[in-house]
């Protein structure tokens, strides 16, 4: 829990606020999910903080990597020992702009947010489309892509190479609340 104020600290920090404000989830929702011919891996991470200052539309998101949660605790051992080594590179960020913010209204629209994923200490520029439901009490923020693993410099042993897909597919959920100092 201490680590997740730490990571708020730093990203309330990192977006200048000018104007109507910030709002904030330390609850949001991420997944991946692999599926080869031999295996389908599946994990969950409830502890996702996201920010998204509204008078410049930027956003930023920080995931602890130690929280994706798998139906076999193997699995999630290898994770977090093997692939993406969470004790060194303990978060995964994204850093960017939903672009069009201000002229979003009150129901759903598509967007497109732009910005820096990085992975496993490797940054890649992202382009992600999304679904956003924008009030004055909720910024609703939910989509999906794709990343390719050997592009964040993740390593898959050769033994469990073909349970492994080489595209994983990463879902997001965040209903952000006007944040409270």
């Amino acid at each position: 829990m201490k680590t997740i104020l730490i990571i708020c600290t730093f990203l309330l920090s990192s977006i200048t606020v000018v104007g109507q404000g910030k709002f904030l989830t330390k609850q949001g929702y991420t997944s991946f999910y692999s599926s080869t011919p031999i295996e389908d891996i599946k994990a969950d991470n409830n502890q996702v903080l996201s920010i998204i200052d509204t008078s410049s539309g930027t956003i930023a998101i920080a995931i602890l990597m130690k929280s994706f949660s798998f139906e076999k605790a193997l699995m999630q051992e290898h994770f977090n020992e093997n692939y993406v080594e969470s004790d060194r590179y303990p978060k995964a960020t994204f850093k960017g702009k939903i672009l069009d913010f201000e002229t979003l209204t009150n129901k759903e629209s598509k967007v497109t947010i732009v910005g820096d994923l990085t992975i496993h200490g490797v940054t890649k520029k992202m382009e992600i489309q999304g679904n956003i439901n924008s009030t004055e009490e909720d910024i609703s923020l939910n989509g999906d892509f794709e990343i390719e693993v050997a592009d964040f410099g993740i390593k898959i042993p050769s033994v469990v190479a073909n349970n492994i897909a080489k595209t994983i597919k990463v879902t997001y959920e965040f209903d952000h609340k006007p944040y409270q100092k």
